[in-house]
């Protein structure tokens, strides 16, 4: 079984950050929409289903159908819904603790991360351009929009298929890379991977020199067991929230009944793995699930369901091959190509095992495209919408254009505006496109 949250950014007329989701939620008052940590943003969460047949269509048709609902309500109240890594036009003053949703939950993370951390957060990104500045709280972590792809897996199952999840982290950021500007610099082509990383750092300077480990975290080994991933929650990080339920749940299992671990939940909603295990409890039922949290939201529906049919094809594969691709790579070499796609997207030169390093656009091309179709064919999805969402992948390889090459030469086009009209412009150009459907790659620039 697949499942996918998308988060989004609320704008206005003028394609500026919106302060508007409760209002928005309110309005559309369907229990598939959810706040985020930033009253500028939303989730829509997607049921689970399985990819056979013609089923990717249809979830690509559904969730067009729930955004376009969403945004004709959303517009009522004066927003609008944007699809983005980061939104473009976001300023520094946007993400202040005035701007935290009003959940409690939020102001009590918020809370805790500084009593953790003693000192404001050092936001510090070299890119194409620099961005030094401070933050006082954690809405920073806000303007990160991603795209959380969940696959259901059985325990026995499940360290394979998180080990697979990590070596393609490299190629999936590369390819779907949405994510270049932040407060008006323009820093990575996935900048989104950092901005998180350094925006819920609960260690002060000497913590980190240290070597504790952060919150934000691709992990320091392969896995032999889902164990080995919730040992490590419990003994490199330290509760942040202090909720505790009533349910003892050896109690619970000892009369045959499935016990939620509500404590165990909430700790590892706060340890932000880039790919994380997920337990729940559904009917009464259990089960396990990778959440690959590497993309980014947008650009267009179609673009995020192409995404998300090359990962789950891959995932596919990879987990059953006779000489898995994590026997034959370090754990070093797969967080290395994570953060190489990170800055510099499709541009990136990968490792990857038996060709050394190559060109992410390469790599994607000639070794993984051919196992997601392969992937796809095992998961019974109809050649038809195989090849239409594949081949948005092979075209934005063949192109060079990810959603962050576009953004970077669109706002260029308007430099002469000055970078905050350039930007603003982008922006508002950005939702029309994104609302066409059409694939990224094929959107074309001004002039």
């Amino acid at each position: 079984m697949i499942g996918l949250e998308i988060e989004l950014n609320l704008v206005n007329e003028r394609g500026e950050a919106a302060m508007r989701n409760a209002e928005v939620l309110e309005a559309i008052a369907q229990p598939d929409w959810a706040t985020e940590l930033g009253q500028f943003n939303v989730e829509i969460n997607i049921p689970p289903q399985s990819l056979a047949g013609d089923a990717a269509r249809h979830l690509e048709e559904s969730i067009r159908q729930r955004l376009n609902r969403a945004e004709e309500i959303a517009a009522s109240v004066g927003g609008h819904l944007v699809m983005v890594g980061i939104l473009p036009s976001l300023q520094e003053s946007d993400v202040r603790e005035g701007t935290l949703s009003a959940n409690p939950r939020y102001k009590l993370l918020n809370e805790q991360i500084f009593e953790a951390r003693g000192e404001d957060f050092h936001l510090s990104i070299d890119g194409v351009e620099r961005l030094d500045t401070y933050a006082d709280c954690i809405t920073p972590e806000a303007a990160c929009t991603s795209v959380q792809l969940h696959l259901q897996v059985t325990p026995e199952d499940f360290p394979t298929h998180w080990n697979a999840a990590q070596v393609i982290a490299g190629p999936q950021v590369a390819l779907a890379a949405n994510s270049p500007y932040l407060f008006g610099k323009e820093l990575w082509r996935e900048t989104r991977l950092c901005l998180f990383e350094q925006s819920t750092d609960t260690r002060p300077a000497e913590l980190k020199a240290q070597g504790v480990r952060p919150r934000v975290w691709f992990g320091e080994r392969w896995i032999t067991s889902v164990f080995d991933l919730f040992e490590e929650n419990v003994r490199y990080f330290p509760a942040l929230l202090p909720i505790c339920e009533d349910e003892d749940p050896v109690e619970v299992a000892d009369r045959g009944d499935t016990p939620e671990l509500a404590e165990l939940t909430l700790h590892n909603g706060t340890v932000y793995r880039w790919n994380r295990p997920v337990y729940d409890v559904v009917g009464g039922r259990p089960h396990l699930r990778v959440e690959n949290r590497v993309l980014p939201a947008g650009p267009t529906v179609l673009d995020v369901t192409a995404n998300a049919a090359f990962y789950y094809g891959l995932m596919r594969v990879l987990p059953f091959a006779e000489r898995p691709l994590w026997t034959r790579m370090s754990f070093a070499a797969a967080e290395d190509n994570m953060f190489a796609a990170a800055r510099y997207g499709l541009d990136a030169r990968l490792y990857w095992p038996g060709v050394g390093e190559v060109p992410a656009s390469e790599l994607i091309l000639r070794r993984l495209l051919p196992l997601a179709h392969e992937g796809l064919d095992l998961w019974g999805v109809d050649p038809k919408v195989r090849d239409r969402l594949l081949g948005v992948i092979e075209g934005r390889c063949l192109t060079g254009m990810t959603g962050a090459g576009w953004q970077v030469a669109t706002a260029r086009a308007y430099e002469g505006l000055g970078r905050e009209e350039a930007l603003r412009r982008m922006t508002l150009d950005y939702v029309e496109r994104m609302h066409s459907n059409e694939p990224v790659h094929t959107w074309g620039t001004p002039g």
